[in-house]
């Protein structure tokens, strides 16, 4: 049965500087009946800052991070944030994680990216037994051990000196690949979902339903969140609007992270897309952006994407609806925010 889905604004990461208006776009969001609103970082602006800032004028929505980067901070650090944007807030923050890919963690940050399931299942441990605190906090992990081994001899376990709002802050998990989208089943409250077809979504179930059937899992199928980022473009002419977003999807396809290491070429890959996504890395690695984007499905970009006519969306939104998603994640100044409160929230 088809079901109602919720609404979020996902602001993205910066590109260059602040989004000019943002602030009062989700304050916007907001009066429109959006659930949440969600901040990223990449290698610019961080995640937590600007939302700490736009969050301050809202007084319901809830606040997420898509995503915090795990190397980015040490667990301690990121639990720390989290507890404290979530009593700033009145309990509506959502931690959403990430490992992000193998050129930001080692190029940027300067961390190892070996081990990457093995690393977040660690991280997501330390920060619920921040959160409880049910007596200082140590870790015999082999990636963030507590007490440090090898050091001064004078670290020693501690406690948080606050007391969380909320001892289950939900986390929410940014993952593609299939042993990772089963960990987030197992470990999280939801799933952030880049590049979801509601057709392919068999791709998805199946991880899901491994991480869901795990002993230690948290949740099931019923009580958890899967929150897609989807482009919704309301246009007269379908294929204009495909044109559009080409550029996006060559970006993701062909651009992000190194060749043999892009987690979301693997997406349309396994939807069946191989030669295609290969020749675009191919075009767009070697300079011809353009020339990427021209080579993308058009019918793949439709099944990603909520493009044309507002009857044509309205249809589109149906196997959306029939899916696993319970939030759709939409990019997009107030106008377009208004047309997918129309269209999605009725």
């Amino acid at each position: 049965m088809a079901r109602e889905l919720k609404l979020g604004l996902n602001t993205g990461y910066w590109a260059g500087g602040p989004p000019p208006g943002m602030a009062d776009t989700i304050l916007e969001a907001e009066r429109l009946g959006f659930d949440s609103v969600w901040t990223a970082e990449a290698y610019g602006s961080d995640c937590l800052t600007p939302l700490a800032w736009w969050g301050a004028r809202t007084d319901r929505i809830r606040l997420g991070t898509a995503i915090v980067q795990l190397s980015a901070r040490q667990p301690a650090a990121t639990a720390m944030a989290a507890m404290t944007m979530d009593h700033l807030s009145g309990g509506r923050f959502v931690l959403g994680l990430g490992v992000s890919g193998p050129q930001v963690v080692e190029g940027w940050y300067g961390r190892p990216f070996a081990k990457p399931l093995a690393r977040t299942r660690e991280y997501i441990g330390i920060l619920r037994d921040i959160w409880a605190r049910n007596g200082p906090v140590t870790n015999e992990g082999a990636h963030y051990p507590l007490p440090l081994p090898d050091g001064t001899g004078f670290g020693k376990p501690l406690k948080a000196s606050i007391h969380p709002l909320r001892e289950d802050i939900p986390i929410y998990l940014g993952a593609e690949g299939p042993k990772n989208i089963a960990l987030a089943a197992e470990l999280c409250d939801g799933w952030l979902a880049m590049l979801f077809s509601p057709h392919h979504e068999d791709l998805f179930r199946d991880a899901l339903a491994e991480g869901f059937a795990r002993p230690t899992a948290r949740r099931s199928a019923e009580d958890f969140e899967v929150a897609a980022t989807v482009p919704l473009l309301v246009c007269d002419d379908v294929q204009q609007g495909v044109d559009v977003l080409r550029p996006f999807y060559a970006l993701y396809f062909g651009g992000m992270g190194a060749k043999s290491a892009n987690f979301h070429a693997n997406v349309p890959i396994r939807m069946g897309y191989e030669a295609e996504i290969r020749e675009v890395q191919e075009l767009y690695l070697g300079g011809r952006k353009e020339e990427a984007g021209a080579r993308i499905p058009s019918e793949l970009i439709e099944k990603l994407s909520l493009v044309g006519p507002k009857d044509k969306i309205r249809d589109d939104l149906e196997a959306w609806r029939d899916s696993i998603v319970t939030t759709l994640l939409i990019t997009g100044d107030v106008g377009t925010l208004r047309a997918a409160t129309e269209l999605v929230l009725g």
